[in-house]
């Protein structure tokens, strides 16, 4: 019997740190085939990715991975939580994933599954502390480490395992299989040298945040990525086709604000508690994105939310798109795959009658489904804005005109 290992990813750039998480996830489910669910054009922390999804995904399929699917939109741009939730949602749904493997800080399972039991079952003395943290006018995420350190009652082995990015994202996985009730197995692997937000280079091994800041620098680039990402990043490079962060649709997102009414940015998702007047406000009297973000976040607001509904805003993203998301993967979009990711795509189809794309022009002129036309076109709309940010050659509808990236 194959076995069939599943990745979540944004490949933001693919680095040394994502192959040595790939080959060791290999390694240790003994796996034959490789499925990547990745971020599109926009992800989680509220940015554009900083190459295309097409590149990304030919970085992925060189590198060890065999079938690359984008994780929609509407997932791959909202909190932790969905972005879990729709990410192992979809690699349930294949019917043929044996395991998924995540990166973490702490590279211990039971710890991480220990919260995520908590989190799923919500004790009421947890609620309760939850409840009273949220009260002093702290952001969810902090509110909710704090109560949860209060109810481990254990600050030495938990303390800094509720404070790195990857680790929650992980927990977020547990919670999503537990509440699927997958048959998905799980595993972790310790993230070595550098961390999530690190900008240091140790060992050949820097982080995706360290590579988008030294982006430009060619020495530098050649000895943390693998030489296949090199060169394709070294090609965008020349052709004007990096996007180096949000600042690059500043003014298409200040106008949007400026034209929108108050209804409009209160519908947009994670805004509550009148949040929509303090955005409203900023964006009538602030000329760049740092200003308007510096004005708003709070300690209830965190900068990367905040950065979330301004992409919300550009995108066009409403609090009922967020609500059609969570009734289910809709579609499975196959951005590409090796020969051996056209064997697995072969095997999906025969077991599972799913809404596969590989021709987005055939999908949208044959799918009866509301719900899921609304959010492919998202999708579609999303890399008409993404191309915005290009210095040269920013052509529109690539996703009827990109074919499926095959190796």
């Amino acid at each position: 019997m194959k076995k069939i290992l599943g990745i979540v990813a944004e490949y933001n750039p693919f680095h040394n740190g994502h192959l040595y998480h790939l080959n060791e996830s290999i390694r240790r489910t003994d796996s034959d085939y490789t499925i990547c669910v990745m971020s599109g054009n926009f992800v989680q922390r509220g940015e554009p990715a900083i190459i295309d999804k097409w590149s990304r995904t030919e970085m992925a399929l060189r590198s060890g991975i065999d079938l690359v699917i984008e994780l929609p939109l509407v997932y791959s741009i909202s909190s932790a939580e969905n972005f879990a939730y729709g990410s192992m949602s979809l690699l349930d749904k294949l019917g043929i994933v044996d395991y998924v493997s995540f990166g973490s800080e702490v590279g211990d399972m039971s710890i991480l599954d220990s919260i995520a039991e908590i989190l799923c079952n919500e004790p009421k003395e947890y609620i309760s502390l939850l409840n009273h943290e949220l009260a002093k006018g702290i952001s969810y995420p902090k509110a909710r480490e704090k109560a949860l350190l209060m109810y481990l009652n254990d600050i030495r082995k938990y303390a800094n395992v509720l404070s790195n990015p990857n680790n929650i994202l992980g927990i977020e996985y547990l919670k999503a299989i537990r509440k699927l009730k997958s048959e998905l197995k799980p595993i972790t692997v310790k993230r070595t040298n550098a961390n999530y937000n690190s900008t240091s280079i140790v060992d050949g091994f820097a982080s995706s945040t360290a590579i988008r800041k030294n982006i430009n620098k060619r020495d530098i680039l050649s000895k943390v990525v693998p030489e296949e990402t090199f060169s394709i990043i070294d090609d965008k490079i020349k052709h004007g086709q990096i996007i180096k962060g949000l600042a690059t649709y500043e003014k298409e997102i200040l106008y949007k604000l400026r034209t929108s009414s108050i209804q409009y940015i209160a519908n947009l998702p994670d805004v509550s508690e009148g949040l929509e007047h303090s955005i409203k406000n900023a964006a009538n009297s602030c000329n760049n994105i740092m200003d308007l973000i510096s004005i708003v976040k709070s300690k209830r607001y965190t900068q990367t939310r905040i950065q979330r509904i301004l992409l919300y805003a550009l995108l066009d993203i409403t609090k009922q798109d967020m609500e059609n998301s969570k009734k289910g993967i809709p579609y499975i979009r196959i951005l590409g795959m090796t020969e051996n990711g056209k064997k697995l795509l072969s095997e999906i189809v025969s077991r599972k009658k799913l809404n596969i794309i590989v021709s987005p022009k055939k999908f949208m002129d044959n799918c009866n489904n509301k719900i899921a036309k609304s959010i492919f076109s998202k999708d579609i709309a999303s890399t008409n804005i993404y191309t915005l940010g290009y210095e040269y050659e920013s052509h529109s509808n690539l996703d009827f005109t990109t074919p499926v990236v095959t190796l």
